[in-house]
C-alpha cells in the first residue's frame, strides 16, 4: 500500500498545474516589498487549492511548501523523507527547510505540520499575514477519508494516537500562530474560502480604516478600538460606534458555532469585531478563556433552560457576582489594561443601579501586576436604589484600587455627574496635570462593555439550535428587562451580525421610559420622578444606549442624534420624526409591568415549574406573555440570580418571617426553590463581608468630584 505522503503527492500532482520554474527562491518575488499571504491549517483544509485561487485573484505568485520548498531542498519526495527519518526528525528538518524560505508578495500554502515548529513560524510570520483556514474537524476527517488518508505526521507506530487526536492536538498551534481566522462553513467551495481569505487580508491590511465614530458626529480623526476602550465616551459627548458597522457571518459560519463552547463562540465573534492589530488573536484568546473559565459556576457560562411552553430562560447570572454584567466585565478590564498607553494612571468611574458595581469591581480586581497598579475603580450608586445584597456585594471590595461610594440620589444623578466630569476639560486637564491620571468609564456607554454582550445573545440562539429546538435560520424573539438599553442594544447588534432574531422585546418596570418612547416616539423627562421598584437595575429614566439605537436606525444620521440629545439635555424631552418611529417599531416591541404583576409572575412560575425568577426576569416574563405571539420561541434574559433580591422574592412566594441577616435569607430561599440552585459565590461573598460602614455622599456634583480626587490620592499617590 502506498504511504500517506505518496498518496498526497499523487493527488496534488493530479490537480495542481506546476510551473516549470519554482518561484520560491529568494531572487523571485511578487510585488516588491509586499507582504506574503500565508495559508495555515490541517491537512485536508484546502490550503493548496485555496492558495492557487487567492494567488490568481490577487495576481501574485503561489508557493506550495511541500512541492516548492521541501522537495526542492531535500531532492526527494516528502514521503521518502518521512519514511527515512521518522516523525520527530521530519518535523525538525521540515522546519529548518522553511527557515530558508525568503520571498515577498507571494501566496504561501504551508504544510499541516509547519505550525509545530516555532522557529520556522516566527521566520515566515515576519514576512506576511498568517491566515488560518479553520475547517470543522469532522469535515477534515471526511475529506481525508475520501483521499484515503488515515495517518498523518505524529501517528508513529506504537504511539497510539488516533487521527482525530492528532488533529485536535494541532489546533492549539494553529490558534497560536494565526493573525486572522477564516471560518470555513460546511459546503464552502474553494472559491468561497478564497473570497473569505482575500477579504480577511484586506481587513488586516486596512487597519487605518477600521475606525470608530461618535454618534453625534465624525471628528475626522482615526479612532481605533484600542482608543475607544480607554476613552469610553467620545469628546463631543456621543457614544462610539464602528464606522463600517457590525460585521456579518454567513449561515455556514453560524452553523460552525453551534457545537462550540461558549469561549470558542466568543473568540470567533470578537475576532470579527476587534481588529487584530488592536488586540492580537493570541492575546484575545488568552483573555477570552480567562474571562469565561472556572469563575463561572456553569460550564456553559450562559445556559438556556426551558421554562414553559415556547418560553426559554437564558441564565446570565452564573458569573462571580450573580449578574449578567459579569459576561462583559470579566473580559472588559483585560481589554482595557491591554490597550492602556504607558506613563499614565487611569481611574474608571462607574454609575450603577445595582449589578454593574460589584461586577466591575470584581472584573478589575482580577487584574494583576502593573495593570492593577495603574488602574483605579470608583463606583457611585444610589444609597436607597439598590438591594441590600447588592450593596453588601459592593462593600465587600475594599482592598486595592477599588471602592464604592453611595449617593443620596438616584442612578440618573450618578450617571449624569460622571458624564459631566468627562465633559469638563478644566477638570480632566487638572487631573491629568496634577495627578497624571486620566478618567475612563466601564458603563455600557463604553463600547468594550457592550461588545461582549452580543456574544451571549448569539450563544442563546445557538444553544436552541444545538438542542434541536430550532434549526438555524428559524426565528426567535428575545425579551429583555431594560433601563439603560445596553442589553437590548447588544441583542440588536447580534441580529445585525446575522442571528435570526425576529423581535427584540424591551420590558420596563413602572418607570417605563423606554416603553413610552418606543410607543410614542417621545422621550419626555419633564416632571417625571424616578420610582423605586422591586427591579432596581432598571430603575433608570435616562437610557444612554438609546443614543446608539437611534443612530443606527436612522442610518447614521449624527446630526439628528446630536440635535435630539442636546434637546434632551436642555429641555428634558424630544420627539423623533414619524418615519423614524416606524423604523424603530419595526426593530423592537416594548411593554411595562406593574409591581403587583411582577410579584405575581414570580409566584405563578414557581407554582407551575418550581423555577424562581428574579424580579427583573419576572418583568420580562410578564411583558413577553402580553406581546409575544407564541409562533416562535422567546428567550427571556435572566439578568440576575433571584437571591440578590431576596426580600422581594419572599414577598412574591408568600414566605413568612423574613430573616434579618442576608445569609439566612438566602439559606431559607434555597430550601424553598428547586431551581435554579443558590449561587455559591454570592453566598461566599456575603459570609465573608466586612461589618464596617461605607461612604455616603450628598447629592452634590462638587462632592462627587471631591471623592474622585480622594480616590486618586489613595490609589496612586500613597507613599509605600
Amino acid at each position: 500500500m502506498a504511504s500517506l505522503s505518496t498518496r498526497l503527492l499523487v493527488l496534488r500532482a493530479a490537480s495542481l498545474h506546476r510551473s516549470p520554474v519554482h518561484r520560491w527562491l529568494s531572487t523571485r518575488v511578487g510585488a516588491p516589498g509586499r507582504r506574503n499571504v500565508l495559508l495555515m491549517g490541517p491537512p485536508g483544509a484546502g490550503k493548496t487549492s485555496v492558495g492557487r485561487t487567492v494567488a490568481r485573484t490577487l495576481g501574485l505568485p503561489v508557493i506550495d511548501v511541500d512541492d516548492d520548498v521541501l522537495e526542492t531542498t531535500w531532492k526527494m519526495p516528502v514521503a521518502a523523507k518521512l519514511a527515512a527519518v521518522g516523525g520527530q526528525r521530519f518535523l525538525e528538518e521540515e522546519g529548518q527547510a522553511l527557515c530558508g524560505l525568503s520571498a515577498s508578495g507571494c501566496v504561501v500554502s504551508l504544510t499541516g505540520s509547519n505550525p509545530l515548529h516555532a522557529e520556522a513560524m516566527q521566520h515566515v510570520r515576519r514576512s506576511g499575514v498568517v491566515v488560518y483556514l479553520d475547517v470543522d474537524l469532522e469535515d477534515i476527517m471526511l475529506r481525508l477519508t475520501r483521499m484515503k488518508v488515515d495517518r498523518i505526521v505524529g501517528q508513529e507506530a506504537g504511539a497510539g494516537a488516533s487521527l482525530w487526536d492528532i488533529l485536535l492536538y494541532r489546533k492549539q498551534f494553529y490558534e497560536k500562530w494565526l493573525d486572522v481566522r477564516v471560518l470555513c462553513g460546511t459546503g464552502d467551495t474553494v472559491e468561497d474560502v478564497a473570497e473569505k481569505v482575500v477579504k480577511a487580508v484586506e481587513r488586516y491590511e486596512g487597519h487605518a480604516a477600521d475606525t470608530y465614530v461618535s454618534t453625534r458626529g465624525d471628528s475626522g480623526g482615526s479612532t481605533h478600538f484600542s482608543d475607544v476602550v480607554v476613552e469610553g465616551l467620545a469628546t463631543d459627548g456621543g457614544l462610539y460606534v464602528p464606522r463600517s458597522g457590525i460585521p456579518q457571518l454567513d449561515a455556514g459560519e453560524w452553523r460552525r458555532l453551534v457545537d462550540m463552547s461558549y469561549p470558542e463562540r466568543a473568540l470567533v465573534l470578537l475576532e470579527k469585531c476587534i481588529h487584530p492589530l488592536d488586540v492580537s488573536a493570541l492575546d484575545l484568546r488568552t483573555m477570552v478563556f480567562k474571562a469565561y473559565g472556572s469563575n463561572f459556576s456553569s460550564e456553559e457560562v450562559a445556559p438556556v433552560k426551558h421554562l414553559h411552553l415556547n418560553q426559554y430562560v437564558q441564565e446570565l447570572f452564573h458569573g462571580p457576582t450573580a449578574s449578567f454584567k459579569d459576561l462583559a466585565l470579566q473580559l472588559m478590564p483585560q481589554l482595557f489594561a491591554y490597550c492602556l498607553p504607558p506613563m499614565c494612571n487611569y481611574l474608571i468611574l462607574v454609575a450603577t443601579s445595582g449589578d454593574t458595581g460589584s461586577a466591575v469591581l470584581s472584573g478589575f480586581r482580577s487584574l494583576a501586576g502593573a495593570d492593577r497598579q495603574k488602574t483605579g475603580v470608583l463606583v457611585f450608586f444610589p444609597e436607597e436604589g439598590v438591594s441590600e445584597i447588592q450593596k453588601l456585594q459592593m462593600m465587600s471590595y475594599r482592598e486595592g484600587n477599588a471602592r464604592a461610594v453611595s449617593v443620596l440620589a438616584d442612578f440618573d444623578f450618578c450617571q449624569r455627574s460622571i458624564k459631566r466630569m468627562f465633559g469638563e476639560s478644566g477638570l480632566t486637564g487638572h487631573l491629568a496635570v496634577e495627578y497624571g491620571t486620566v478618567l475612563s468609564t466601564a458603563n455600557s456607554i463604553n463600547w468594550a462593555r457592550l461588545l461582549p454582550q452580543l456574544v451571549y445573545h448569539s450563544s442563546g440562539y445557538l444553544d436552541l439550535c444545538r438542542d434541536g429546538v430550532i434549526t438555524f435560520g428559524e426565528p426567535v424573539d428575545v425579551c429583555i428587562p431594560t433601563g439603560n438599553f445596553g442589553n437590548a442594544m447588544s441583542a440588536l447588534y447580534a441580529k445585525r451580525m446575522g442571528v435570526p432574531i425576529r423581535k427584540v422585546i424591551c420590558a420596563s418596570n413602572h418607570n417605563r421610559i423606554v416603553t413610552d418612547f418606543i410607543t410614542t416616539g417621545q422621550y419626555d423627562l419633564r416632571g417625571r420622578p424616578l420610582m423605586l421598584s422591586h427591579s432596581p437595575a432598571i430603575d433608570i429614566l435616562k437610557s444612554s444606549n438609546l443614543e446608539r439605537f437611534i443612530y443606527h436606525v436612522s442610518d447614521g444620521d449624527s446630526r439628528l442624534v446630536r440635535d435630539l440629545f442636546t434637546r434632551l439635555d436642555r429641555q428634558q424631552h424630544f420627539q423623533v420624526p414619524e418615519p423614524l418611529l416606524g423604523r424603530i417599531q419595526q426593530e423592537v416591541l416594548a411593554g411595562w409591568c406593574s409591581e403587583e404583576d411582577c410579584l405575581a409572575a414570580i409566584q405563578r412560575v414557581h407554582t407551575q415549574t418550581g423555577y424562581v425568577l428574579d424580579p427583573h426576569t419576572a418583568v420580562a416574563k410578564v411583558v413577553a406573555d402580553r406581546l409575544q405571539d407564541g409562533s416562535c420561541p422567546v428567550v427571556l434574559s435572566s439578568t440576575a440570580h433571584y437571591g440578590k433580591f431576596a426580600p422581594a422574592v419572599f414577598k412574591a412566594l408568600r414566605i413568612p418571617n423574613l430573616p434579618e441577616d442576608p445569609v439566612e435569607q438566602l439559606k431559607k430561599l434555597g430550601s424553598t426553590a428547586s431551581r435554579p440552585e443558590m449561587h455559591g459565590e454570592m453566598m461566599k461573598c456575603l459570609k465573608e463581608r466586612s461589618r464596617g460602614g461605607h461612604t455616603v455622599c450628598q447629592a452634590e456634583y462638587g462632592v462627587l468630584v471631591e471623592e474622585v480626587e480622594k480616590m486618586i490620592n489613595d490609589s496612586f499617590l500613597k507613599v509605600m
